[in-house]
């Protein structure tokens, strides 16, 4: 590396570290989000492990003591008025006769299905009136001298293979998308002020009079907001080590750990990635009239890598995009906290399609700064 490009890159840095809007962009996300992602870890294991109880309002609940007493048991219960969900449970007058006689008892579940909000509590009721429904069934067929057992002619055994490493990887592999994130977030700032706001404050044009070639400053643009990037990823690496650890995973079954390892592993992974943010956001930057121009660009931009890593990782998309950069790198991430085999080719390929990309856009870069209409801002 030129003595120039070191000489542009501390001059950038020191200007970056005078503007405590962009260090603090980067350090409110590197210390934000793994927080907010354990205190949603903590409710969701709160409502795996504990489900609350589901109060529900029951028409002729003394014809059906039996049931009544069976969906208590599984939290079900009819509460104040003022407490119950709008669902109707509705016992017909005959159930306790059409029961005395073997056959059929009409109970009716009234609820708006359309609801979001009650669908979960839908779905939870009606699994427990089947079981309800199956043990009756079960106890009838004894009574009459017959087994259960020719009701079910397939006996479903299910070997479940996955290890705590791999079930933690499912939970983690939402929290890693968030840390692979951070390189786009903590640098976009910097990559706008350097760019978009250096020509605002026309030292963009006195910088390129200076006897320094557009490639050297646009190298040295891009190691900055890289840098700027990197440090906001091992910030949030930090973090998540430490916030992670209070979370109680073995409710679950399973252990999480962020360590030394993975963080190692996403550093190296994500040096590419962080290249292509600072080479990404620096286009979109040059190309915007203005600084505020720029910020809402980036907006819109930066929800491309946010959907191809959502759709690789939820399985929505073709295989295909498992190859591309951010998804590629983040299935190898999420393969690598399972504890499975790392997929070298797919990061190999990812990586070098990821590298390729900055260099197109480093070059657009380049020749967009020997443009008087990008560097005037005309």
């Amino acid at each position: 590396m030129s003595n120039k490009i070191i000489t542009m890159v501390r001059k950038e840095l020191i200007d970056a570290a005078r503007d405590k809007r962009s260090v603090m962009a980067g350090l409110y996300y590197a210390v934000g989000a793994p927080l907010l992602m354990c205190g949603m870890f903590f409710m969701l294991i709160g409502q795996l492990t504990s489900p609350e109880d589901l109060n529900i309002k029951i028409n002729n609940p003394q014809g059906a003591p039996d049931l009544i007493k069976y969906l208590s048991s599984k939290g079900i219960t009819q509460g104040d008025a003022d407490k119950n969900k709008d669902i109707l449970l509705v016992i017909s007058d005959d159930y306790a006769s059409n029961m005395a006689k073997g056959i059929s008892a009409d109970v009716t579940l009234i609820a708006d299905a359309s609801n979001e909000k009650l669908q979960k509590s839908i779905r939870r009721l009606e699994k427990s009136l089947q079981q309800y429904s199956s043990e009756m069934g079960s106890l009838r067929l004894i009574a009459r001298g017959i087994d259960p057992r020719v009701m079910q002619p397939i006996k479903l055994n299910v070997e479940d293979q996955a290890t705590p490493d791999s079930k933690a990887g499912m939970i983690l592999g939402l929290a890693t998308m968030t840390m692979i994130y951070a390189v786009f977030i903590s640098g976009m700032n910097l990559a706008i002020d350097t760019s978009a706001g250096e020509r605002e404050r026309n030292s963009l044009a006195l910088l390129l009079s200076h006897p320094v070639s557009t490639g050297q400053i646009v190298i040295s643009k891009i190691i900055t907001v890289t840098l700027f990037g990197m440090i906001g990823l091992l910030l949030t690496l930090i973090v998540s080590k430490f916030a992670y650890s209070f979370v109680p995973w073995q409710e679950l079954g399973f252990s999480v750990s962020v360590n030394s390892s993975f963080i190692g592993m996403m550093m190296l992974v994500g040096l590419p990635v962080a290249i292509m943010a600072a080479c990404l956001q620096l286009f979109v930057s040059f190309m915007a009239k203005s600084f505020k121009e720029a910020q809402s660009y980036l907006t819109i931009v930066l929800m491309l890598p946010m959907m191809l890593a959502m759709a690789a990782s939820y399985d929505i998309a073709p295989d295909t995009l498992q190859w591309l950069p951010v998804s590629g790198q983040l299935q190898a991430l999420i393969e690598f906290i399972k504890g499975r085999e790392l997929p070298g080719m797919q990061l190999a390929i990812s990586s070098l399609i990821t590298l390729a990309i900055s260099a197109l856009l480093a070059f657009g870069m380049q020749k967009s700064l020997k443009s008087e209409k990008i560097v005037f801002g005309l």
